[in-house]
């Protein structure tokens, strides 16, 4: 199951290219095996080192600046994540520990892929991105159960904006659910009906079971 989200307080990276494909965030000779882990080391590897194959970093890649080394929230340009339906490239930023990307529209297969996986896709306008990554490094805070995301600190938060997204994808994240997890919270209603439609039409279960 993927880890809830509620809110969370953080630099946010600002990596505003536009287009940037699946294979740019995770490129495929780094998918070396079929599992969610043991990839975030080539997220954005043709960008994050100078020399990709001996890991040598990249000074003047944002994930690889101090302020943004351990950022959570990632603020990048339109139609992020386009291309394939490559599901590493969201599981590698998963497992690097990135927890939200803002961005003014995203690829739709990839939008799909970080709800079912953890992470909050959030779509903003362009003007509002640019004014969250002005005053670099000033911590953003991202709340789902109010959809506000605030910059600065504490009291001295002094912008706010909302967003909206769609409730069971919200639901989702919230409760740490995939669809698969969404559907089995029904479990008592599918039992309940299963149990009504075995009375109802026994012939089609009898003959299910001679079947198999």
């Amino acid at each position: 199951m993927p880890q809830a989200f509620t809110s969370i307080t953080s630099p946010a990276a600002p990596l505003m290219q536009a287009n940037v494909d699946t294979d740019t965030i995770m490129p495929s000779r780094e998918m070396r095996q079929v599992s969610k882990t043991g990839l975030k080391d080539g997220l954005f590897a043709n960008w994050r080192y100078l020399n990709a194959a001996e890991r040598v970093p990249n000074p003047d890649f944002v994930l690889n600046q101090p302020a943004y080394k351990q950022a959570q929230i990632l603020l990048v340009g339109d139609n992020f994540g386009c291309g394939s339906s490559r599901e590493f490239a969201v599981w590698a930023l998963a497992e690097y520990g990135i927890r939200v990307i803002i961005a003014p529209s995203f690829g739709s297969i990839f939008f799909a892929n970080c709800i079912r996986n953890g992470l909050l896709p959030i779509v903003l306008a362009q003007a509002d991105i640019d004014s969250l990554a002005a005053p670099m490094p000033s911590p953003v805070t991202v709340d789902l159960q109010t959809q506000m995301i605030s910059l600065g600190e504490n009291e001295n938060k002094n912008k706010k904006f909302a967003f909206t997204i769609d409730e069971t994808y919200r639901n989702m994240l919230l409760n740490g659910l995939d669809e698969i997890g969404l559907t089995e919270k029904n479990r008592a209603h599918i039992t309940d009906f299963i149990t009504a439609d075995q009375a109802r039409r026994p012939w089609v279960y009898k003959q299910h079971k001679q079947e198999t």
